[in-house]
Order: C-alpha cells, then sequence, then structure tokens
C-alpha cells in the first residue's frame, strides 16, 4: 500500500504539472515559429521574428546555442547567486549583489514596467526556457528556469557595473569580521594590470573620400564576453553588433542608420558617504537629526564542499544615502549608485531603434547610463560624443572621489544634471571625435568642451597615451575610408614609450664608465635607441621595453597611487637614473632565463590561445598559439591585448582587450567589417569556437553580412528555435 500511494501521488503531480508544462510548450512553439535564424559561414546568428519580441525569443535562444554557461553565469552573478554554484568563496560577491538587487523588488518593477518592455521581459524569459526544454543534456548550474523579471537584474551590459565597485575585501571585513585594510588593498589594486575600457572614433563625411560618417566599435573587455550577432524585426527593428551574452539588446553596434559605441567613463556617479553613528549604531546624525539607520536581513544560500545546500544570513544597514558598504577611521561608509532597472533596461533596448541623432537624443532623455561614454555616427552625416547620461548633481566643493561627510546635508545628491550640462561634441568642424576612457577634454581637439565649464566630479579619468594616440592618427586626415580607419585603429605606435624611454637613455649616458651596467646594457640601449617605439610581432625592442616597464611600474605603482600622480610620470621622474638601469638589467636577465635571450622577438612571448570553453581559461606553453603583434593599452595600444604570465606558463597569453571590432561606414547602405575574439561558440568541438583566431590575431576583419542578399552563398544553415 505504500508503494501504490506513492505511485499515485506521483500520477497526480504528474496531472497537476501536465497542463501547466504543455501550455507554455505550446506559447513557446507559436513564438518560435515566428522566428527564423540564419547561421552564416562564420556561426554568427542573424535572427529575424515577425515582433520585436519573437526576435528578442529568438535572440536569446541563439545565444544560449552559443554558450548558455556565460548566459547562466552571468544572471546567476547579476542575481547574487553564484555560491549557490561556486561554494563559500563566492559569498561576498553574492552579498554585494544582494543589498542592490531584491527579486521581491524586481517582481514589483517588472509588474510596473510599460506593456511593451513586459511584452520583451516575457519573450526573452520564453526563449531561455524553451531551449531549456529543447536541449535536456544542458543541465543549468543554478537557474533551471528563468522568470521574466530576471531581465532587470541586469540591464546595462558593461563588463563591470557600477556595483563591482565596492571592494569585496572591505565589505567581508565589515559583515564578516575579517581583518584587513585599505593599504592592503591599494597594493593590489597598484599592480600592473590592462586598463579596463574600450575605443571609439567618429569621422565625419567631410574627413571621409566617400562622403559618408565612419564609426570604430572597439571594445575592451575580457575575451568571449559578448556575443556577434544581428537582431530584426518587421516591426522595424534591425541591429548588429556585440550582446552581452543573455541580454536581449546589441550593447554596441549599429542599424541601417546609425551606429553607437560605449567607452568607460571617468564620471564619478558612485560616491561613498562616511556616516556619523550613535554609541548604540542605532541612530546617525544628518544635520541637527539622529535618523534611525535602516536594517534588513540578507540570506546567502552556498553549496559547501561536501555539495549540500547551506546558507549565511546578515543583518545589514542602510542609510539615506544607501548600504553600508565598509567601515573607515570609525565611521560607516554608505554606497550612493544608480539603480534604475527598468529606465536602463528601456533605454538599453531603445537606442537600437534610434535611426539619427535626435531619435537616439529622445532615447538618452531616460538617463539610466551611469557608466558610458558614447561615440555616434549615423547616415545624415552627424557624430557626435556624449557623457553619461545620469549624473548626480553635487557641491563641486567637496571631493567625491573620498569619502564625504554623510552628516552634512550639503553633500548630498541634488537630481541630476540636464543633458545640456554634461560634457558633449556634436559633429565639430575639425571633422573627428575619439574618447578612449579618457577625459572628455581632448575628444575633438581644439573644439572639445573645455574643463573648466564643468564640475570637477564630470571627470576623474584623465588623459591616458591611448587619448594621445588616438589624436596623433585622427588629426589632419581628410581620406578616411574603412579601411583606412582600420589601419588607424590597429596603428601600433606605442605612445607611452615617448615619454618613458628618453629619460631611459638619458639615464645610461650620464652613468659613469665604470658601472658595471654600462658594459652590460649597451646593446639593449642601442637597440631602444633606434626603435621606432612602433609594435610588431617580430620586435625585440618591444619586448624589450615591455619587461623594463614592468619592472619599473612596479617599483613605483603603490607610492604614485597613494599620491594620486600618474605611474608614468613617476616611472621618469620619483626614479633614480640608478633605478632605470637596474630595472633594464632585471628585464633583460628575465627575458634571457624565460626564452634563451634577451632579444626575443615580441611575437615569441605575446600569443592568443583558446584551449576550452571554461569560463576561466587555462593556458599552456606545450599548447598551440599564435603571435599577437599588439601590446597592453597600458602602453598606449590602440588595438589592446591584455597579456601576461599564466600559471606555469612563461609565455604572455591575452584575457582581455579587443574583443569585438568592427569599422562602419553609413550612406545609402551601411557597409561594415568585424571580428570577434577566438569565435562565435563557446564549444570547443564547433568549427566556429576559434575560427577567426588568425584574423583577430592579425587584425584582419571579416565583412559584415547586414543585408539579406549579402548571406547568398555565405549561409551554414537556415532554421527556427527548436528545430
Amino acid at each position: 500500500m505504500h508503494m501504490l500511494s506513492r505511485v499515485l501521488a506521483f500520477v497526480v503531480l504528474i496531472a497537476l504539472a501536465t497542463p501547466a508544462a504543455a501550455d507554455d510548450r505550446a506559447r513557446w512553439e507559436q513564438q518560435a515559429a515566428a522566428v527564423s535564424i540564419v547561421r552564416d559561414d562564420w556561426g554568427i546568428a542573424h535572427v529575424h521574428g515577425k515582433t520585436d519580441a519573437d526576435a528578442v525569443f529568438g535572440m536569446v535562444y541563439a545565444q544560449a546555442e552559443d554558450d548558455f554557461n556565460r548566459v547562466e553565469t552571468n544572471y546567476i552573478n547579476a542575481m547574487g547567486r553564484l555560491a549557490e554554484a561556486e561554494g563559500e568563496k563566492a559569498i561576498w560577491q553574492d552579498l554585494r549583489m544582494k543589498l542592490f538587487i531584491d527579486p521581491t523588488e524586481l517582481k514589483a518593477q517588472y509588474a510596473q514596467s510599460p506593456a511593451w518592455l513586459r511584452t520583451l521581459m516575457t519573450a526573452w524569459a520564453d526563449g531561455l526556457n524553451y531551449y531549456l526544454a529543447t536541449h535536456p543534456e544542458v543541465i543549468p548550474r543554478v537557474i533551471k528556469h528563468f522568470e521574466p523579471w530576471m531581465a532587470l537584474s541586469f540591464t546595462e551590459g558593461s563588463i563591470g557595473g557600477d556595483i563591482e565597485s565596492v571592494s569585496l575585501s572591505q565589505l567581508e571585513a565589515f559583515y564578516g569580521g575579517r581583518q584587513t585594510s585599505m593599504a592592503q588593498e591599494q597594493v593590489a589594486l597598484a599592480q600592473f594590470r590592462e586598463p579596463s575600457g574600450s575605443n571609439g572614433f567618429a569621422i565625419a563625411p567631410a574627413n571621409t573620400t566617400a562622403g559618408h560618417a565612419l564609426l570604430l566599435i572597439n571594445p575592451h573587455t575580457s575575451f568571449f564576453f559578448r556575443s556577434e550577432q544581428q537582431v530584426s524585426s518587421d516591426e522595424g527593428l534591425n541591429v548588429y553588433g556585440a550582446a552581452t551574452w543573455g541580454q536581449f539588446f546589441i550593447y554596441q553596434g549599429f542599424n541601417a542608420k546609425a551606429g553607437w559605441m560605449h567607452t568607460s567613463s571617468g564620471v564619478d556617479v558612485i560616491d561613498e558617504f562616511a556616516e556619523t553613528l550613535s554609541a548604540d549604531k542605532l541612530t546617525y546624525r544628518y544635520g541637527a537629526e539622529n535618523r534611525p539607520v535602516t536594517t534588513k536581513l540578507i540570506t546567502v544560500p552556498y553549496r559547501a564542499a561536501d555539495g549540500s545546500m547551506k546558507a549565511r544570513t546578515f543583518t545589514v544597514y542602510r542609510t539615506h544615502h544607501g548600504p553600508i558598504v565598509r567601515e573607515a577611521d570609525g565611521k560607516w561608509i554608505s554606497v550612493a549608485l544608480m539603480h534604475r532597472p527598468i529606465a536602463a533596461l528601456s533605454q538599453s533596448f531603445l537606442r537600437t531603434k534610434a535611426t539619427d541623432y535626435a531619435s537616439y537624443m529622445k532615447v538618452m532623455a531616460l538617463q539610466a547610463n551611469s557608466s558610458n561614454n558614447t561615440l555616434f555616427a549615423d547616415a545624415k552625416g552627424a557624430v557626435a560624443y556624449l557623457h553619461p547620461q545620469f549624473i548626480p548633481r553635487r557641491d563641486d566643493r567637496f571631493d567625491y572621489t573620498r569619502p564625504v561627510d554623510g552628516a552634512d546635508p550639503a553633500t548630498d545628491w541634488k537630481g541630476l544634471h540636464a543633458l545640456t550640462e554634461a560634457p558633449r561634441v556634436l559633429s565639430p568642424p575639425n571633422g573627428w571625435i575619439t574618447n578612449t576612457n579618457n577625459w572628455p577634454y581632448s575628444a575633438a581637439g581644439p573644439y572639445s568642451p573645455k574643463q573648466a565649464d564643468f564640475p570637477r566630479y564630470m571627470d576623474s579619468a584623465g588623459e591616458n597615451p591611448r587619448g594621445i594616440h588616438a589624436i596623433a592618427v585622427l588629426k589632419d586626415r581628410k581620406d578616411f575610408t574603412l579601411q583606412a580607419l582600420l589601419a588607424a585603429a590597429y596603428d601600433p605606435h606605442l605612445t607611452a614609450f615617448d615619454q618613458l624611454i628618453p629619460p631611459l637613455l638619458a639615464a645610461y649616458d650620464t652613468a659613469p664608465a665604470t658601472s658595471p651596467l654600462k658594459a652590460k646594457l649597451a646593446d639593449q640601449i642601442a637597440l631602444l635607441r633606434s626603435w621606432d617605439r612602433r609594435s610588431s610581432a617580430k620586435s625585440e625592442a618591444t619586448s624589450l621595453a615591455v619587461f623594463w616597464a614592468e619592472q619599473l611600474w612596479g617599483e613605483v605603482a603603490v607610492a604614485a597611487r597613494a599620491a594620486r600622480r600618474p605611474v608614468y610620470d613617476d616611472m621618469v621622474s620619483q626614479t633614480t637614473s640608478e633605478q632605470k638601469l637596474t630595472a633594464l638589467a632585471t628585464a633583460s636577465d628575465r627575458l634571457a632565463a624565460d626564452f634563451g635571450s634577451w632579444n626575443t622577438p615580441w611575437g615569441e612571448i605575446n600569443r592568443f590561445q583558446r584551449l576550452t570553453g571554461d569560463l576561466v581559461q587555462p593556458f599552456s606553453d606545450a599548447a598551440p598559439s599564435l603571435p599577437v603583434p599588439f601590446a597592453s593599452a597600458q602602453w598606449g595600444s590602440l588595438a589592446s591585448f591584455g597579456a601576461g604570465r599564466k600559471p606555469g606558463t612563461k609565455r604572455y597569453y591575452g584575457t582581455s582587450g579587443n574583443s569585438f571590432v568592427a569599422v562602419v561606414e553609413f550612406g545609402d547602405r551601411v557597409r561594415a567589417r568585424a571580428i570577434s575574439a577566438g569565435g562565435e561558440s563557446g564549444d570547443p568541438a564547433s568549427k566556429h569556437f576559434n575560427d577567426q583566431a588568425a584574423r583577430y590575431a592579425a587584425g584582419d576583419l571579416r565583412e559584415v553580412y547586414f543585408y539579406p542578399e549579402q548571406l547568398s552563398g555565405h549561409t551554414e544553415r537556415t532554421y527556427r528555435p527548436g528545430r
């Protein structure tokens, strides 16, 4: 009887569950019938739907086909559920997300969203659930069923959202009782690493041979971070570019009439407030008031070492400024940042349908982009630079790059700046605009916004070597074509060494003849003296200069960052002649030890390798790899390749930098060339896992098939989702 009861109960459950499941399946299949997916000869999906919602359904379905792991992981991260997959080590990352992302609140926001956006979010969830239903062999790590509101947890598309600015070690110290120090963290931050960010160029028709506006789209992200797709519908959507895995909008790309490129901004939109707490920690001072500290319980589930699920619960604190994230000098530090999921997701999708500058700016009025500068170009000939649209208005007497006094009402945010109050450039007379994560005050040469006209918090980035490089390749040219723009984007000049090498040569020239370094470094100095400061796979000078600069960087970076000075300046002015020469000797010895000779070609060291579909890639000197001629953005390389030694390797392997690159021409018809690092698929068994690698390493961009007739002869498969 006991067994019979269990069987009957199971039958009842099946009977109750089947109608809902059948209804879902029928709805998914009906929507799939309205979608077509064409895979071109690079494996890139060209998705078309009758409606925008159909296109979204097919778009995320195709992404899941290519790399469901990355799709799911982005939402595991966004919702603070990483520890459910990766264990206790991810608890603090999850807690950080849960300080801002609450499923209950997101469900309420979903209900409040405009009907058109709810329709897209439903199609997004349905597309992913239909993929899982039709691919039972795919086992999600955490999210076994996607719900529409989840799309509001990840709305912007940058490689690191605003929330990630919160220090995990400081968060753990505050809520977990672990001892740490900001000094230790500053040392870690000062280590040599590839700058995050991107490049964008916009060229006006007057500076081109064909009289058409041109756009360079060159995000610098971790490799394999985005999917290349075209998405279109009978409702006017027709957009091509890079979509962050799992999102239903093209983040950086173009349609038939306009294009946009986002670069990480130096605007200050994330602020910390030092809160003055009462002795019992129940209230905090604000002007003449004592306001109550808000408390909330947050539970973080995690997978234990034995595979079982456990959880930790934290009492978290908040003031009107935002959640408490750390303690410093006896005060609790709260953080304020943008959290406008409905507006952010709306803006991210709607801009893909903008066809000119005016319509693009109407979408920007939603003011839900906090971290991205934008380079824009359209078929009417407009080119533009736009600062982020979410910029809190503040009292410029205060230094918001450090915690300000939360007890002083004068430090509070006072609404948002109007779009017209931020730095902006529109079709300047010089005919070019650029941004390389540097300040906006050199975006268009003499026609750039003037720093004196804006509050200090409009920029905290300053200039960088790529910015200087970009101006050099763009100014005084009237003959741009797609190929010429591409050549400019890959120009190999390493501008940082224009500043760094001459003091090294002077140090050698003035060193006493008796110095042992004089003889040891004679050949190395001769090589650097004759170097044109341009990287190439065959360049021995590039190898020597990079190894020397990395050595010297490590000696001065901590002090430079603490003093808020550019590290490059300290490498020149805060090191002695002997330090400069000793660093060169150390670099030479390291090259000889690792590669057999100090004069090793750069391409023997600097490599591209893709061996597995893992999120964190393994590397091996014994496995096949490709030489890469370009170098780190840290040294001014526009074609960024963030590489370094990996566990067990001597060679440098790239993990970030140029990831998706496109050059676009807007005329009666749009023309474009593009490349993605490695390939479109995350499956090592796919022919499209690494089929773009050689072209990527050479900067040899392929034709973009934007129009249906361009796909003729370049189509591998045409199908509907689920077929």
